[in-house]
């Protein structure tokens, strides 16, 4: 499935229908300081009838600035802050906020702004009204059947477009640090977009919400998360789109690859789903997931690779009638 790496795999040049969530990006302004007043009060002080969603990293807020513009407010927990004081790779929170918030990619969330003081650190990112990956496929009970299978290739394509742009056209290049379902939002057209990118500065040694997620060589190397770690979660969340289950702590890459090696996807596949006349396009996921998950950091996939295949599964799903898949 994966030929010899090359850094160039032309998946820029995949032209997609008008059903695709790809768009060219406008011009990206860099992310704006806010004064602690301005959060403050825009957040009606951190009010907890504002919070929309709770990570290892911080609390989320909706928050409305004074422009009455809708944004996202995530607050670092004290703790990182009392610990990581001064770090940021050699950087500060608001140099290292600047950078990330160039990013510009619509299956990334943008980073609009950011406020620093003694004992706060804010993140203000876009809001659009979303939910998380991990509330479609592990918190609703209808979250489940909404993702259809069409829909789950959809949003593998567009994580992997994503971390595609962060890790080889964003300049620098960007690391995630944790690519995970709560990492990934849903539109109301079911296109991705990953959130929290390059924040692991924060909690550089942290492991709640990190383990199955990240390689074994994560804890083992100097510098921890690297491009192929993000590979690897990446992979963990395909077998999460293809089974429904949860990472488990990485359980789900111990339970599943005996069985896709053995081709037994009707144990694998998520049971809240039909198995789809055609199985071929998600025993070909099953395979992406695998080599992602089952290889050492130096024969692990290139991100750009897995770009290519699952771009090439959504167009041959969007093309197919109901009756097909």
């Amino acid at each position: 499935m994966f030929k010899n790496k090359k850094k160039n795999t032309n998946s820029n040049d995949t032209v997609y229908d008008q059903n695709s969530d790809q768009e060219s990006p406008s011009i990206k302004l860099c992310a704006s300081p806010y004064s602690l007043v301005d959060i403050d009060v825009a957040t009606d002080g951190f009010s907890e009838r504002r919070i929309i969603g709770k990570g290892r990293l911080g609390t989320v807020y909706a928050a409305v600035l004074a422009s009455g513009e809708l944004v996202a407010v995530k607050r670092i927990h004290p703790r990182f802050i009392l610990r990581n004081a001064g770090s940021g790779g050699g950087l500060g929170f608001s140099t290292m906020l600047k950078w990330l918030s160039l990013a510009n990619h619509p299956n990334v969330l943008s980073i609009l702004g950011f406020s620093e003081g003694p004992g706060e650190r804010i993140v203000v990112m876009e809001f659009m009204g979303m939910m998380s990956l991990d509330f479609y496929l592990h918190q609703n009970l209808d979250g489940a059947s909404l993702l259809d299978w069409g829909r789950r290739l959809r949003v593998a394509a567009g994580v992997a477009r994503g971390l595609e742009y962060l890790h080889e056209q964003a300049a620098p290049s960007i690391v995630h640090g944790c690519v995970k379902p709560s990492n990934i939002l849903i539109d109301v057209k079911f296109s991705a977009k990953i959130c929290d990118y390059g924040l692991s500065f924060l909690a550089p040694n942290e492991k709640e919400g990190v383990i199955g997620y990240v390689d074994r060589e994560y804890w083992l190397e100097p510098k921890g998360c690297s491009k192929e770690s993000d590979v690897y979660g990446l992979g963990v969340v395909l077998l999460e789109l293809l089974s429904g289950r949860r990472s488990e702590g990485g359980l789900i890459v111990k339970w599943s690859l005996p069985l896709i090696k053995e081709m037994k996807m009707d144990e694998v596949l998520d049971p809240r789903l039909m198995v789809p006349n055609d199985v071929k396009p998600l025993v070909r996921l099953a395979k992406v997931a695998s080599a992602c998950v089952s290889n050492s950091r130096k024969n692990r996939p290139l991100i750009g690779q897995i770009v290519v295949i699952l771009n090439n599964l959504q167009e041959e799903v969007m093309l197919w009638s109901n009756e097909s898949f």
